[in-house]
């Protein structure tokens, strides 16, 4: 079960990882200017990195939203990186990346009971308390 949790806990990482790398590379392919293009490749990740910190990071988060919330701040923030996928590669990849998102969430929720990452002093993954 440990090994379970670890390599859900890398592959959301990885994913976390995934949605910058897909803003990123969805602002600098737009079909503009040179300038819009910078500022979308480099303002567009770094919103979703505010975002995240504001309200996504497992145990840092300033407001730790929970249920209904987290499952709306991760639906619009790995959606985001889904759809930015999708714009600028094609639509496999936006689907192939949301479907990723979908099954580390269901193991998130089957192993922790909840979408919330918390990191036990031992660097696994525990429920978060009640």
């Amino acid at each position: 079960m440990r090994a379970v949790k670890g390599a859900n806990l890398a592959s959301v990482f990885l994913l976390e990882l995934g949605v910058l790398a897909g803003v990123g590379i969805w602002g600098f392919t737009l079909p503009a200017g040179w300038i819009i293009r910078v500022v979308a490749g480099l303002g567009g990740p770094a919103v979703f990195v505010l975002m995240w910190a504001m309200f996504g990071a497992g145990g840092g988060a300033r407001i730790q939203l929970t249920g209904v919330w987290r499952l709306g701040l991760e639906l619009i923030w790995f959606g985001g990186g889904a759809l930015a996928w999708y714009q600028a590669v094609g639509p496999i990849a936006g689907l192939v990346f949301f479907a990723l998102w979908a099954i580390t969430a269901a193991v998130r929720v089957g192993l922790q009971g909840g979408l919330l990452v918390d990191i036990g002093r031992d660097g696994m993954t525990e429920p978060p308390p009640d």
